[in-house]
C-alpha cells in the first residue's frame, strides 16, 4: 500500500511507485545520512560538471532526500531548484531539511518524471545523481524532460557503470544470492549503463551533445562489519526473502565474509563506477 496513491504514474513505474512510496523509501529516509555518505566522493563531481549558474531553474529527477536539489538551490542564488521523486516520505524530509538549512528556493513535489507535466521549456538545467535509472519507459521519460528543458539547457546525470565494474552490488548480490538463480529486477540500475544506448537514447528524446565521462570512487558502507552488514541486508533484504532460517545465516555469514576482506581504516569500503553524462537540449 502506497503512502500517496493519488499522485499520478505512469503504468509501467506502479512498482516503482509501491517501492519507493512504501518499504523501500521508508529505509531511505531512516538512512539518509548513511546513503549520503555512500556516494559522497561523487559528490563534488557532480556539482561541478553540473556548474549551476545564480539565475538557472534546476529541476532535480529522482531527488531522493534533497541533497542534490538543495546543494543546486545555494547556488542559483537567483534561481529555484525543484526536486521531483516517487517517494512521499522522502520529500517531506527534503522539505523539512530545506526548512531547517534555509534554503527556500528548493522546492519538493512527489511526482513519476516520465509523465508529470512539466511546464514546457522552463528548467535551464536538469540534474540527476542516480536519480534517473528506474524509468519504466525510458524513451518516454526524457522525451518529457527534454520538452521541458528550455533550448539550449543541459542534462547532468550521474548513472552506474556496467555491474561488472561495480563491486559493491556485484559482491552484494552474489553473497546474498548464496548459490541461487535469482534474476535481477528490471527496471535495474545499470539500465543507462551501456554508452552507445544512452547516447540514442537522449538523441531520439531531443538531447545533442550527448558525453560521457568515466568516474570511479570507493563507496562507504559502515564504520565497521557489523555496521555495513545491518545496512545492506536491509537494503537488499527482498533477496532473503524467500531463504529458509539456514539459508538466510549462510548468505548473511557470506557477505559479512566479504566485507571483512574490505574493511579499511574509514570503514568498509568497495570500489564502484559510474558514467557522468552531459548533454543539452537542441536549439
Amino acid at each position: 500500500m502506497t503512502k500517496n496513491s493519488a499522485v499520478h504514474v505512469d503504468p509501467s513505474n506502479a512498482d516503482q511507485l509501491r517501492a519507493w512510496d512504501g518499504d523501500q523509501g521508508a529505509y531511505w529516509v531512516a538512512r539518509a545520512d548513511r546513503f549520503n555518505e555512500g556516494v559522497a566522493g561523487y559528490h563534488d563531481q557532480f556539482l561541478a560538471a553540473a556548474a549551476v549558474e545564480a539565475t538557472d531553474a534546476v529541476l532535480d529527477i529522482g531527488c531522493g532526500t534533497g541533497q542534490t536539489t538543495r546543494d543546486a538551490a545555494r547556488l542559483a542564488t537567483e534561481g529555484t531548484a525543484l526536486g521531483v521523486d516517487l517517494s512521499s516520505g522522502m520529500i517531506e524530509l527534503a522539505r523539512g531539511l530545506a526548512e531547517r538549512e534555509q534554503v527556500a528556493n528548493a522546492t519538493f513535489q512527489q511526482a513519476d518524471a516520465q509523465v508529470h507535466p512539466f511546464p514546457a521549456q522552463h528548467f535551464d538545467l536538469v540534474i540527476s545523481r542516480h536519480g534517473a535509472i528506474f524509468f519504466g519507459d525510458a524513451p518516454a521519460a526524457f522525451a518529457n524532460i527534454a520538452r521541458a528543458t528550455r533550448p539550449g539547457g543541459r542534462l547532468v546525470l550521474l548513472s552506474w557503470q556496467p555491474l561488472a565494474r561495480n563491486e559493491w552490488i556485484s559482491s552484494f548480490r552474489a553473497a546474498l544470492r548464496a548459490g541461487r538463480e535469482q534474476p535481477v529486477p528490471a527496471p535495474n540500475p545499470a539500465s543507462l549503463s551501456d554508452p552507445d544506448q544512452v547516447r540514442e537514447l537522449l538523441t531520439s528524446a531531443g538531447f545533442a551533445d550527448v558525453r560521457l565521462s568515466g568516474l570511479s570512487e570507493p563507496m562507504y558502507f559502515g564504520r565497521d562489519v557489523d555496521d555495513a552488514c545491518r545496512f545492506i541486508s536491509g537494503q537488499f533484504a527482498w533477496m532473503l526473502d524467500e531463504l529458509d532460517a539456514d539459508g538466510r545465516a549462510r548468505a548473511l555469514d557470506g557477505l559479512r565474509a566479504d566485507m571483512a576482506d574490505h574493511q579499511t581504516d574509514r570503514g568498509v569500503r568497495y570500489d564502484s563506477a559510474a558514467w557522468l553524462i552531459e548533454a543539452t537540449v537542441g536549439r
